[in-house]
């Protein structure tokens, strides 16, 4: 069994990559097979990453129950993260932050993972109707009673992070971050910053985009990027020159254009712990190499030149799902 570094999400250490377990059970075509997701988890847990990254919303409770099978001979291995707040499907779908909420939500996590306490717990999403200081203070109210460690945000404002602190310390917030998307560089990362709160980028190779790997034109009936703006058009082409000139670009380093992604985003501080999620162990493998690829200022220069902030077309998400982004 192999160690990567560690990083630190507030005071939680955890490896320098963990795994998004959400596409095992939905979002990029029909749910992948139990086994194989298994065996990928079990694959990264080998290569020495701790952070297992899943929520009560991915395929409705299912995926925090494969997880739950795959992490129960080896919990001790494993730096547990879900996510609560997302409520219903479609038109239906919604966000629950209050305190009775909170709570019932938990159980139900609890009960689905196998586990006795969860290591970070994260609001999904936040409620708009609901003050910051109720839902964490509910949180907070589960650290005291053992069932949750540390408490961390997914797509908060800086504001919203700053009155969140003030209730609990948050370790950390998950929100998207990678070449094609910097939006929360501006205000959101220099906020967490100033308050100790560790940052983890989700989709950092833009929902598989910048590995050169996806054809929007051959994406499943039921994969949510057929809706995603930058996968559509004459914006998945211009998107995709861009991404052919990283992979030229990942060549000369003999990597490949998602590990030269990936170790952009892991360049951007000690304190980033990204994600990527795949059901596959050979895309694993590739992903969790990228820890040990070293950038200068000279390479990092290289890669935004050829992928500039605000170079790719398109929104990151279709109108509908910007509701949902605390503002």
């Amino acid at each position: 069994m192999t160690a990567l570094p560690a990083r630190r999400l507030g005071e939680l250490e955890v490896s320098a990559q963990g795994l998004g377990c959400m596409g095992m059970s939905q979002s990029y075509g029909p749910p992948g097979d139990p086994d194989e997701s298994i065996a990928t988890i079990h694959r990264a847990l080998d290569l020495g990453v701790t952070l297992l990254d899943t929520a009560d919303y991915y395929g409705l409770g299912a995926n925090e129950e494969l997880v739950g099978r795959a992490i129960a001979a080896r919990r001790d291995a494993v730096v547990l993260a879900t996510k609560f707040g997302m409520v219903g499907v479609g038109a239906q779908q919604h966000v629950r932050g209050d305190a009775a909420y909170v709570r019932s939500a938990c159980e139900g996590s609890l009960q689905r993972l196998g586990v006795d306490h969860i290591d970070l717990y994260y609001l999904h999403r936040v409620d708009p109707s609901v003050p910051i200081e109720e839902t964490v203070g509910a949180m907070a109210s589960l650290v005291a009673e053992g069932k949750v460690r540390y408490l961390g945000l997914s797509e908060a404002s800086a504001a919203t992070i700053r009155r969140a602190c003030a209730v609990h310390p948050i370790s950390a917030l998950q929100s998207e971050w990678s070449l094609w998307t910097r939006d929360i560089e501006d205000t959101i990362v220099p906020t967490c910053r100033e308050l100790g709160v560790g940052l983890v980028p989700f989709s950092p190779l833009g929902r598989g985009f910048l590995t050169g790997r996806v054809n929007p034109g051959q994406l499943h009936d039921t994969d949510m990027r057929h809706v995603f703006p930058r996968f559509g058009g004459d914006n998945a082409e211009h998107n995709a020159a861009i991404v052919s000139r990283l992979g030229t670009l990942a060549r000369t380093r003999g990597v490949t254009a998602g590990q030269l992604a990936l170790a952009w985003v892991q360049s951007r501080g000690a304190d980033v712990v990204p994600i990527p999620g795949t059901r596959r162990i050979p895309y694993l493998e590739e992903n969790v190499a990228s820890v040990q690829i070293g950038l200068s200022a000279s390479d990092i220069a290289s890669i935004e030149e050829v992928a500039p902030r605000n170079g790719f077309a398109g929104a990151r998400y279709p109108d509908s799902l910007f509701t949902t982004i605390d503002k």
